[in-house]
Protein backbone atom coordinates (compact mmCIF):
# COMPACT_ATOMS: atom_id res chain seq x y z
CA UNK A 1 0.00 0.00 0.00
CA UNK A 2 1.09 3.02 -0.73
CA UNK A 3 0.72 6.15 1.70
CA UNK A 4 2.35 8.82 0.02
CA UNK A 5 -0.16 11.54 -1.14
CA UNK A 6 -0.46 12.23 -5.43
CA UNK A 7 0.66 14.78 -6.77
CA UNK A 8 -2.91 16.51 -7.02
CA UNK A 9 -3.82 15.88 -3.17
CA UNK A 10 -0.83 17.48 -2.86
CA UNK A 11 -1.79 19.94 -4.41
CA UNK A 12 -5.67 19.74 -2.49
CA UNK A 13 -3.80 20.19 0.64
CA UNK A 14 -1.46 22.86 0.12
CA UNK A 15 -4.52 25.00 -1.40
CA UNK A 16 -6.51 24.40 2.02
CA UNK A 17 -3.28 24.99 3.96
CA UNK A 18 -2.86 28.19 2.13
CA UNK A 19 -6.37 29.11 3.01
CA UNK A 20 -6.92 28.26 6.64
CA UNK A 21 -3.67 30.20 7.41
CA UNK A 22 -4.94 33.39 5.67
CA UNK A 23 -8.45 33.42 6.14
CA UNK A 24 -9.50 31.41 9.07
CA UNK A 25 -6.62 31.02 11.93
CA UNK A 26 -6.42 35.15 12.24
CA UNK A 27 -9.97 35.15 13.07
CA UNK A 28 -11.28 31.66 14.57
CA UNK A 29 -10.59 32.76 18.31
CA UNK A 30 -12.65 35.86 17.33
CA UNK A 31 -15.70 33.60 16.06
CA UNK A 32 -15.64 31.24 19.26
CA UNK A 33 -16.03 34.42 21.67
CA UNK A 34 -18.23 36.41 19.68
CA UNK A 35 -20.14 33.28 18.33
CA UNK A 36 -19.94 34.43 15.01
CA UNK A 37 -21.31 31.96 12.03
CA UNK A 38 -19.04 33.07 9.12
CA UNK A 39 -20.72 33.11 6.64
CA UNK A 40 -18.89 35.07 4.15
CA UNK A 41 -15.82 32.96 4.98
CA UNK A 42 -17.76 29.85 4.27
CA UNK A 43 -18.90 31.29 0.91
CA UNK A 44 -14.98 31.98 0.01
CA UNK A 45 -14.09 28.57 0.83
CA UNK A 46 -17.11 27.47 -1.92
CA UNK A 47 -15.28 29.40 -4.34
CA UNK A 48 -12.59 27.27 -3.84
CA UNK A 49 -14.78 24.04 -4.10
CA UNK A 50 -14.54 23.55 -0.80
CA UNK A 51 -18.37 23.23 -0.58
CA UNK A 52 -18.86 20.22 -3.02
CA UNK A 53 -16.18 18.28 -2.59
CA UNK A 54 -17.17 14.99 -3.44
CA UNK A 55 -20.65 16.37 -4.97
CA UNK A 56 -20.68 15.30 -8.70
CA UNK A 57 -18.82 17.83 -11.16
CA UNK A 58 -22.25 18.13 -13.30
CA UNK A 59 -24.21 19.77 -10.76
CA UNK A 60 -21.00 22.17 -9.67
CA UNK A 61 -18.97 19.37 -7.73
CA UNK A 62 -15.55 18.73 -7.50
CA UNK A 63 -16.06 15.14 -7.67
CA UNK A 64 -13.12 14.38 -5.26
CA UNK A 65 -12.80 11.14 -3.25
CA UNK A 66 -13.74 10.55 0.46
CA UNK A 67 -9.92 10.38 0.91
CA UNK A 68 -9.00 13.82 -0.97
CA UNK A 69 -11.90 15.39 0.78
CA UNK A 70 -10.36 14.54 4.43
CA UNK A 71 -7.14 15.61 3.42
CA UNK A 72 -8.78 19.10 3.34
CA UNK A 73 -10.79 18.62 5.96
CA UNK A 74 -7.73 18.26 7.97
CA UNK A 75 -5.87 21.74 6.69
CA UNK A 76 -9.92 23.67 7.58
CA UNK A 77 -10.00 21.57 11.01
CA UNK A 78 -5.88 22.71 12.09
CA UNK A 79 -7.12 26.54 11.39
CA UNK A 80 -10.72 26.64 13.14
CA UNK A 81 -12.18 22.89 13.88
CA UNK A 82 -15.61 24.39 14.74
CA UNK A 83 -15.84 26.27 11.30
CA UNK A 84 -14.61 23.02 9.43
CA UNK A 85 -16.63 20.68 11.07
CA UNK A 86 -19.75 22.38 9.77
CA UNK A 87 -18.56 22.85 6.13
CA UNK A 88 -18.01 18.78 6.67
CA UNK A 89 -21.78 18.86 7.63
CA UNK A 90 -22.65 20.99 4.46
CA UNK A 91 -20.89 18.79 2.20
CA UNK A 92 -22.60 15.94 3.50
CA UNK A 93 -26.26 17.10 2.81
CA UNK A 94 -24.86 18.56 -0.83
CA UNK A 95 -23.89 15.46 -1.22
CA UNK A 96 -26.81 13.53 -0.58
CA UNK A 97 -28.84 16.32 -2.51
CA UNK A 98 -26.74 15.37 -5.37
CA UNK A 99 -27.46 11.62 -4.78
CA UNK A 100 -30.85 11.48 -4.34
CA UNK A 101 -33.21 14.13 -5.60
CA UNK A 102 -35.75 14.93 -8.30
CA UNK A 103 -33.89 16.10 -11.35
CA UNK A 104 -35.93 19.95 -10.83
CA UNK A 105 -34.95 19.72 -7.24
CA UNK A 106 -30.99 18.48 -7.83
CA UNK A 107 -30.47 20.95 -10.70
CA UNK A 108 -32.07 23.96 -8.77
CA UNK A 109 -30.26 23.39 -5.47
CA UNK A 110 -26.78 21.26 -6.33
CA UNK A 111 -25.44 23.95 -7.95
CA UNK A 112 -25.97 26.90 -5.11
CA UNK A 113 -24.98 25.00 -2.00
CA UNK A 114 -22.13 22.83 -3.82
CA UNK A 115 -20.37 26.57 -4.30
CA UNK A 116 -21.30 27.47 -1.00
CA UNK A 117 -23.72 30.44 -2.45
CA UNK A 118 -26.52 28.31 -0.20
CA UNK A 119 -26.04 26.61 3.44
CA UNK A 120 -27.71 23.70 4.33
CA UNK A 121 -28.07 21.79 7.48
CA UNK A 122 -28.81 17.82 7.86
CA UNK A 123 -31.44 17.23 10.75
CA UNK A 124 -31.46 13.99 11.81
CA UNK A 125 -31.50 13.36 15.96
CA UNK A 126 -34.41 14.61 17.65
CA UNK A 127 -35.19 15.58 21.28
CA UNK A 128 -35.84 11.74 22.75
CA UNK A 129 -34.11 9.87 19.33
CA UNK A 130 -29.97 10.36 19.84
CA UNK A 131 -28.40 7.49 19.61
CA UNK A 132 -31.40 5.38 18.11
CA UNK A 133 -31.98 7.50 15.59
CA UNK A 134 -34.51 4.92 14.11
CA UNK A 135 -37.16 5.61 16.22
CA UNK A 136 -37.39 9.21 15.32
CA UNK A 137 -40.98 10.72 15.33
CA UNK A 138 -41.17 13.67 12.80
CA UNK A 139 -43.91 12.60 10.51
CA UNK A 140 -44.71 13.37 6.88
CA UNK A 141 -47.70 12.99 5.14
CA UNK A 142 -48.71 12.95 1.52
CA UNK A 143 -51.79 14.66 1.27
CA UNK A 144 -52.43 16.45 -2.23
CA UNK A 145 -49.30 16.54 -4.17
CA UNK A 146 -47.31 17.80 -0.65
CA UNK A 147 -46.19 15.81 2.10
CA UNK A 148 -47.36 17.57 5.39
CA UNK A 149 -44.60 17.96 7.69
CA UNK A 150 -44.74 17.67 11.68
CA UNK A 151 -42.35 17.07 14.54
CA UNK A 152 -39.08 18.67 15.91
CA UNK A 153 -35.17 18.25 15.16
CA UNK A 154 -32.18 19.24 17.87
CA UNK A 155 -28.98 19.80 17.90
CA UNK A 156 -29.11 20.82 14.23
CA UNK A 157 -25.50 22.76 12.90
CA UNK A 158 -26.18 25.98 11.38
CA UNK A 159 -29.83 26.01 12.16
CA UNK A 160 -31.80 29.40 11.52
CA UNK A 161 -28.68 30.77 9.30
CA UNK A 162 -28.89 28.04 6.58
CA UNK A 163 -31.12 27.77 3.37
CA UNK A 164 -31.67 24.14 2.82
CA UNK A 165 -32.78 21.54 5.49
CA UNK A 166 -31.97 17.81 4.38
CA UNK A 167 -34.67 16.34 7.12
CA UNK A 168 -35.28 12.88 8.27
CA UNK A 169 -38.84 12.25 8.88
CA UNK A 170 -41.71 9.08 9.23
CA UNK A 171 -43.87 8.39 6.43
CA UNK A 172 -44.48 4.57 7.39
CA UNK A 173 -44.48 2.19 10.38
CA UNK A 174 -42.14 2.46 13.19
CA UNK A 175 -38.40 1.87 12.76
CA UNK A 176 -35.83 2.22 10.27
CA UNK A 177 -37.94 0.81 7.24
CA UNK A 178 -40.37 3.38 7.84
CA UNK A 179 -38.11 6.74 7.44
CA UNK A 180 -37.76 9.10 4.08
CA UNK A 181 -35.75 11.95 3.36
CA UNK A 182 -37.10 15.54 2.47
CA UNK A 183 -35.13 18.50 1.18
CA UNK A 184 -36.75 21.24 2.49
CA UNK A 185 -36.37 25.15 2.38
CA UNK A 186 -35.33 26.49 5.47
CA UNK A 187 -38.17 29.37 5.32
CA UNK A 188 -40.99 27.72 4.40
CA UNK A 189 -43.72 28.62 6.12
CA UNK A 190 -44.39 26.56 9.94
CA UNK A 191 -40.74 26.52 10.48
CA UNK A 192 -39.52 27.85 13.86
CA UNK A 193 -36.18 27.80 15.03
CA UNK A 194 -35.24 27.58 18.72
CA UNK A 195 -32.41 29.36 20.78
CA UNK A 196 -29.33 29.60 19.74
CA UNK A 197 -28.23 26.60 22.02
CA UNK A 198 -25.00 28.29 24.62
CA UNK A 199 -22.46 25.15 24.13
CA UNK A 200 -18.87 24.11 25.40
CA UNK A 201 -17.49 24.34 21.90
CA UNK A 202 -18.08 24.72 18.33
CA UNK A 203 -19.33 28.14 18.94
CA UNK A 204 -18.86 29.80 15.46
CA UNK A 205 -21.59 27.55 14.47
CA UNK A 206 -25.28 27.91 15.32
CA UNK A 207 -26.89 24.99 17.35
CA UNK A 208 -30.91 25.30 17.49
CA UNK A 209 -34.18 22.90 17.83
CA UNK A 210 -35.74 23.42 14.68
CA UNK A 211 -40.05 22.41 15.10
CA UNK A 212 -42.39 22.02 12.08
CA UNK A 213 -45.52 22.91 12.34
CA UNK A 214 -47.64 21.44 9.12
CA UNK A 215 -45.12 22.52 7.18
CA UNK A 216 -46.02 21.76 3.14
CA UNK A 217 -43.49 20.50 1.37
CA UNK A 218 -43.91 19.50 -2.66
CA UNK A 219 -43.96 15.81 -3.50
CA UNK A 220 -41.08 16.18 -5.44
CA UNK A 221 -38.99 17.18 -2.56
CA UNK A 222 -38.84 13.77 -1.36
CA UNK A 223 -34.79 12.64 -1.85
CA UNK A 224 -34.94 8.69 -3.00
CA UNK A 225 -38.02 7.21 -2.49
CA UNK A 226 -40.73 6.27 0.07
CA UNK A 227 -38.79 4.10 3.01
CA UNK A 228 -35.16 4.68 1.92
CA UNK A 229 -34.49 8.17 4.29
CA UNK A 230 -32.78 5.37 7.03
CA UNK A 231 -30.61 4.04 4.24
CA UNK A 232 -29.24 7.64 3.08
CA UNK A 233 -28.95 8.32 6.66
CA UNK A 234 -26.71 5.74 7.30
CA UNK A 235 -25.08 6.48 4.28
CA UNK A 236 -24.51 9.95 4.88
CA UNK A 237 -23.32 9.16 8.15
CA UNK A 238 -20.25 6.45 6.96
CA UNK A 239 -18.83 9.66 5.59
CA UNK A 240 -19.93 11.88 8.09
CA UNK A 241 -17.85 10.06 10.47
CA UNK A 242 -15.09 9.88 8.47
CA UNK A 243 -14.89 13.89 8.45
CA UNK A 244 -15.48 14.79 11.88
CA UNK A 245 -12.74 12.30 13.02
CA UNK A 246 -10.56 14.49 10.22
CA UNK A 247 -11.73 17.08 11.73
CA UNK A 248 -10.01 15.77 15.37
CA UNK A 249 -7.22 14.39 13.47
CA UNK A 250 -6.54 18.77 12.17
CA UNK A 251 -7.07 20.11 15.37
CA UNK A 252 -5.04 17.90 17.36
CA UNK A 253 -2.28 18.65 15.19
CA UNK A 254 -2.36 21.83 15.69
CA UNK A 255 -2.42 21.26 19.04
CA UNK A 256 0.65 19.06 18.83
CA UNK A 257 3.10 21.84 16.74
CA UNK A 258 1.67 24.46 19.35
CA UNK A 259 3.06 22.28 22.12
CA UNK A 260 6.60 21.39 20.06
CA UNK A 261 6.98 25.08 19.78
CA UNK A 262 5.81 26.03 23.36
CA UNK A 263 8.40 23.04 24.67
CA UNK A 264 11.38 24.97 22.78
CA UNK A 265 10.35 28.44 24.14
CA UNK A 266 9.53 27.93 27.69
CA UNK A 267 12.03 27.44 30.54
CA UNK A 268 11.88 26.36 33.80
CA UNK A 269 14.58 25.53 36.29
CA UNK A 270 16.23 27.09 33.68
CA UNK A 271 16.14 24.52 31.53
CA UNK A 272 13.99 24.58 28.06
CA UNK A 273 10.92 22.12 28.89
CA UNK A 274 11.79 20.69 25.55
CA UNK A 275 15.22 19.33 27.39
CA UNK A 276 13.14 17.22 29.90
CA UNK A 277 12.74 13.79 29.43
CA UNK A 278 9.44 12.84 30.38
CA UNK A 279 8.00 15.78 28.52
CA UNK A 280 10.12 14.14 25.42
CA UNK A 281 8.56 10.98 25.89
CA UNK A 282 4.74 13.12 25.93
CA UNK A 283 4.97 14.16 23.34
CA UNK A 284 6.89 10.74 21.19
CA UNK A 285 3.18 9.33 22.24
CA UNK A 286 1.30 12.18 21.29
CA UNK A 287 2.82 11.69 17.80
CA UNK A 288 2.79 8.59 17.54
CA UNK A 289 -1.12 8.44 18.17
CA UNK A 290 -2.04 10.88 15.98
CA UNK A 291 -0.04 9.42 13.02
CA UNK A 292 -2.09 5.88 13.84
CA UNK A 293 -4.99 7.86 13.69
CA UNK A 294 -4.72 9.48 11.08
CA UNK A 295 -3.39 6.28 8.38
CA UNK A 296 -6.93 4.85 10.28
CA UNK A 297 -9.15 7.42 8.93
CA UNK A 298 -7.59 7.52 5.21
CA UNK A 299 -7.83 3.49 5.26
CA UNK A 300 -11.67 4.02 5.74
CA UNK A 301 -11.81 6.35 4.06
CA UNK A 302 -9.81 4.83 1.03
CA UNK A 303 -12.90 1.90 2.21
CA UNK A 304 -15.33 4.19 1.92
CA UNK A 305 -14.36 5.26 -2.05
CA UNK A 306 -14.25 1.31 -3.46
CA UNK A 307 -17.55 0.58 -1.59
CA UNK A 308 -15.99 -2.31 0.23
CA UNK A 309 -18.38 -4.58 2.34
CA UNK A 310 -16.55 -3.77 5.74
CA UNK A 311 -16.20 0.18 5.01
CA UNK A 312 -19.28 1.11 7.46
CA UNK A 313 -17.26 -0.77 10.28
CA UNK A 314 -13.86 0.64 9.36
CA UNK A 315 -15.54 4.47 9.54
CA UNK A 316 -16.89 3.58 13.11
CA UNK A 317 -13.35 2.40 13.83
CA UNK A 318 -11.42 5.19 12.92
CA UNK A 319 -14.40 7.80 13.93
CA UNK A 320 -13.78 5.96 17.65
CA UNK A 321 -10.06 5.81 17.70
CA UNK A 322 -9.46 9.34 15.74
CA UNK A 323 -11.77 11.29 17.56
CA UNK A 324 -10.59 9.63 21.21
CA UNK A 325 -6.94 10.45 19.81
CA UNK A 326 -7.91 13.93 19.15
CA UNK A 327 -9.30 14.71 22.29
CA UNK A 328 -6.22 13.08 24.44
CA UNK A 329 -3.47 14.95 21.88
CA UNK A 330 -5.30 18.29 22.55
CA UNK A 331 -5.58 17.69 26.17
CA UNK A 332 -1.72 16.68 26.40
CA UNK A 333 -0.83 19.29 24.84
CA UNK A 334 -2.86 21.85 27.01
CA UNK A 335 -1.05 20.39 29.67
CA UNK A 336 2.45 21.01 28.38
CA UNK A 337 1.26 24.49 28.45
CA UNK A 338 0.50 24.74 32.41
CA UNK A 339 -1.58 27.35 33.31
CA UNK A 340 -1.31 29.46 30.10
CA UNK A 341 -3.03 25.79 28.08
CA UNK A 342 -6.24 27.17 30.16
CA UNK A 343 -6.07 30.57 29.20
CA UNK A 344 -7.87 31.72 25.93
CA UNK A 345 -4.31 34.04 24.83
CA UNK A 346 -3.07 30.34 23.73
CA UNK A 347 -5.56 28.08 21.26
CA UNK A 348 -4.95 25.20 23.95
CA UNK A 349 -8.53 25.28 25.75
CA UNK A 350 -10.60 25.94 22.38
CA UNK A 351 -9.11 23.50 20.25
CA UNK A 352 -9.94 21.16 23.30
CA UNK A 353 -13.56 22.28 23.44
CA UNK A 354 -14.15 21.79 19.81
CA UNK A 355 -13.41 18.38 19.83
CA UNK A 356 -14.91 17.03 23.09
CA UNK A 357 -18.23 17.06 21.16
CA UNK A 358 -16.69 14.80 17.99
CA UNK A 359 -16.82 11.39 20.54
CA UNK A 360 -20.81 12.23 20.51
CA UNK A 361 -21.57 12.87 17.14
CA UNK A 362 -22.03 10.84 14.21
CA UNK A 363 -22.89 7.93 17.03
CA UNK A 364 -21.33 8.10 20.13
CA UNK A 365 -18.41 6.13 20.52
CA UNK A 366 -19.91 3.67 23.14
CA UNK A 367 -22.47 3.21 19.63
CA UNK A 368 -19.01 2.79 17.35
CA UNK A 369 -18.05 0.09 20.03
CA UNK A 370 -21.41 -1.41 19.19
CA UNK A 371 -21.18 -1.49 15.90
CA UNK A 372 -17.42 -3.02 15.76
CA UNK A 373 -18.79 -5.38 18.48
CA UNK A 374 -21.69 -6.81 16.43
CA UNK A 375 -19.36 -7.13 13.80
CA UNK A 376 -17.00 -9.53 15.65
CA UNK A 377 -19.56 -11.38 17.29
CA UNK A 378 -21.66 -11.86 13.90
CA UNK A 379 -19.09 -14.02 12.61
CA UNK A 380 -16.06 -11.85 11.35
CA UNK A 381 -12.60 -12.69 12.30
CA UNK A 382 -10.05 -10.74 13.21
CA UNK A 383 -8.13 -11.91 10.42
CA UNK A 384 -10.69 -10.73 7.85
CA UNK A 385 -10.70 -6.65 9.49
CA UNK A 386 -8.05 -6.07 7.37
Amino acid sequence: MNFDLSEDQRAFQQSARNFAATEMAPFAANWDAECIFPVDMIQKAGDLGFCGMYTPEDVGGMGLSRLDASIVFEELAYACPSTAAYITIHNMACWMVATWATPNVRETWSPLLASGQKLASYCLTEPNAGSDAASLKTRAELIDGHYRLNGAKAFISGAGSTDLLVVMARTGGDGAGGISAFAVPADSAGITYGRKEQKMGWNSQPTRIISFDNVMIPADHLLGQEGEGFKIAMRGIDGGRINIATCSIGAAQAALDAARIYMSERQQFKRKLADFQALQFKLADMVTELVAARQMVRLAACKLDQHTPDASVYCAMAKRFATDIGFQVCNDALQLHGGNGYIREYPLERYLRDVRVHQILEGTNEIMRVIISRQMLNGISPEEIR
